[in-house]
């Protein structure tokens, strides 16, 4: 019996808590973070002092949507508009005084928040019911490593959606609408995530006109997101990606019409409109490393899988550590504890690093010899 509970038992597995992986699979092209673009759109505006001394990633997106809403004015009735689709030019007219639509606003927020690593996609989105309400609305996603989750983010109101304090995506919104009008989500306003029941909009003559919750809500029943995703960086030709637009495929898309402008949306019947089957091509996870690990006697197997734009590196921390430190995407790893614990995570090529994964390899807690093992249980610490 001594002899048996002197014996070194076998490693395993015996934790995984890792955020849910998804593989993009539906979007092509991204932003260059090696761009000088980014540099030069930092330091014109210092868009470092929009959120000095904030160190919440999700605080910090709230802070420079807020600065962009602050130097841009709304302007949907102009008769033109000048800046030729390149967000530096807009931001200029606008601290000018020149108001701008939609579109514009997602241009802007896409180069300004990209310009920090944080990743966006451009969006378009309406209600889409035939003899009104009608229109369309440019606006962005966003991911948040801190959330864990895309979420929608509209720079021309300052909006965003919420639930239980955890801000929505633009298929969640969706859900909500579809379900019961949106009654259980709140609209907030602004860097605070002020609750609101409606909102002014300025209708052609120019007079404000009060637009509830649920009208805001309705204009995600049709959603599409452009597939490439490098309007700044690329512009003014970032490619044919942004012309083909993946929307949503459920059974609402196959028995409905969106409806724009009073007729069926143009990309209908073209190559343009991509229907998409798989919900979860919309929501794939950047920023998120997945960790799969073998056990091979004294040695732990460690494959690293991430789908991160400008991935840089992934890192790897002992958590008995503080220290970060840059792996490779496969390790091997010599286990010399009876109980090993690491935490990987990827990191961005401007710093930003998503949610870590952790994994135990641990020996196992009980010699299993059916006479033996009362005595020879043992604690890992």
């Amino acid at each position: 019996m001594a002899s048996s509970c002197g014996k070194k038992q076998p490693y395993a597995v015996v934790e995984v808590d890792q955020p849910v992986f998804v593989e993009n699979t539906a979007f092509k092209s991204f932003e260059d973070l090696n761009s000088p673009k980014f540099d030069s759109l930092r330091v014109k505006y210092q868009l470092d002092t929009v959120f000095h001394g904030e160190q919440d990633e999700f605080e910090r997106m709230l802070l420079l949507r807020d600065w962009i809403r602050t130097v841009v004015n709304i302007g949907d009735f102009e008769d033109n508009y000048p800046g030729d689709g390149y967000a530096d030019r807009i931001i200029d007219a606008g601290l000018k005084g020149q108001g701008f639509h939609c579109g514009h606003y997602m241009i802007i927020q896409n180069a300004v928040m990209n310009s920090y690593g944080y990743l966006t996609r451009c969006l378009g989105a309406g209600p889409g019911v035939k003899g009104g309400p009608d229109g369309h609305h440019g606006i962005n996603e966003i991911w948040s490593n801190k959330f864990h989750k895309w979420f929608l983010s509209d720079a021309k109101y300052n909006h965003h959606f919420e639930k239980d304090g955890i801000p929505l995506s633009a298929l969640e919104i969706r859900d909500e609408y579809l379900k019961n009008k949106a009654a259980d989500v709140v609209l907030v306003k602004g860097k605070n995530r002020t609750p609101i029941s409606t909102d002014g909009v300025a209708d052609k003559g120019g007079k404000i006109n009060q637009v509830t919750k649920e009208r805001f809500a309705q204009t995600y029943t049709w959603i599409e997101w452009e597939a490439g995703n490098n309007r700044f960086t690329g512009w003014p030709e970032p490619g044919e990606d942004i012309d083909h637009l993946n929307m949503y495929a459920d059974d609402y898309f196959k028995t409905h019409t969106w409806i724009w402008d009073n007729k069926p949306h143009w990309a209908y019947k073209t190559e343009f409109m991509v229907p998409v089957t798989d919900r979860s091509a919309f929501e794939w996870t950047p920023n998120t490393v997945k960790a799969d690990v073998k056990i091979n006697g004294e040695k732990a197997l460690v494959k690293l899988q991430s789908t991160t734009p400008n991935l840089k590196s992934y890192q790897m921390k002992i958590s008995s550590q503080d220290e970060w430190t840059d792996v490779n995407d496969s390790l091997e790893i010599q286990l010399h504890h009876d109980r090993n614990e690491w935490l990987f995570r990827t990191i961005n090529l401007v710093g930003v690093t998503g949610t870590p994964s952790k994994i135990v390899v641990a020996r196992e807690r009980f010699n299993f010899n059916p006479i033996s093992r009362r005595f020879c249980s043992f604690h890992i610490p």
